[in-house]
């Protein structure tokens, strides 16, 4: 059983979630960098442990149950449980905003499915297995957007939108069933970033956009639980 604090992090082979590893593991974490493509997530481990970082990979499909037991018997077996959660895997299945496609009225439902397996039930049972192994201490950050706001919801991507409002859904009863203990979890909108998700006129640099999430994944004991924020604001639901 390990003494250092031990964060996993989820969908993290590029992007926002490889440099919350980065950020993470910079702040003195051991990190497990998870992704469904073992190749591409292994060379990303590989790129961050070459910097010196604590940081490595094992595999992680957040819509099969399997490998999600496989990941929560590493931690119990390894290290004793975990300390830090960034929920991070996502999908965007929907044609590009502004496409006709795009529209409500033109959604495939299957898509929607698709988006709320992978951004929403995958994240509810990440949470179900890896908080209990938290020892009644630690952070869950679900990364969310604000495509997923009800107060600034907008038309298109019905999909993209319905599972970041689920997820956030997701966040409020499990901080609240969390009420009185010392696990915090919290949404967080990384902005608008750019990533291959975010695409290249996007205003944030990737190392701004993992700061709110490392921000939420390293609150101090009197930190927020149950709040959804934009680099480390609180932001309406």
């Amino acid at each position: 059983m390990s003494n250092q604090s031990i964060a996993v992090v989820t969908g993290a082979y590029r992007g926002l979630g490889q440099e919350t590893c980065r950020q993470l593991a910079a702040g003195g974490h051991k990190v497990i960098l998870t992704a469904r493509r073992a190749s591409e997530g292994k060379n990303a481990a590989d790129e961050l442990s070459d910097e010196g970082l604590d940081v490595h990979f094992h595999p992680l499909d957040v819509t099969d149950e399997d490998s999600i037991q496989g990941l929560a018997g590493f931690l119990r077996e390894g290290f004793g449980g975990l300390d830090i959660l960034v929920n991070n895997a996502g999908i965007f299945p929907d044609p590009a905003p502004g496409s006709d496609a795009a529209s409500v009225f033109k959604t495939d439902l299957e898509a929607v499915r698709r988006a709320l397996e992978t951004n929403t039930m995958g994240a509810l049972r990440l949470c179900q297995l890896l908080i209990p192994l938290m020892r009644g201490r630690g952070r869950v950050v679900n990364v969310s957007s604000g495509m997923g706001q009800l107060s600034d919801m907008n038309g298109c991507c019905p999909g993209y939108r319905l599972s970041k409002t689920a997820l956030n859904a997701v966040t409020r009863i499990f901080a609240d069933e969390l009420r009185g203990s010392g696990v915090k979890i919290n949404s967080v909108c990384p902005g608008w970033v750019r990533t291959q998700m975010g695409g290249p006129n996007a205003p944030l640099a990737v190392r701004e956009g993992a700061k709110g999430i490392v921000w939420a994944a390293t609150l101090p004991e009197d930190g927020p639980s149950g709040g959804f924020f934009r680099h480390g604001e609180p932001i309406p639901w």
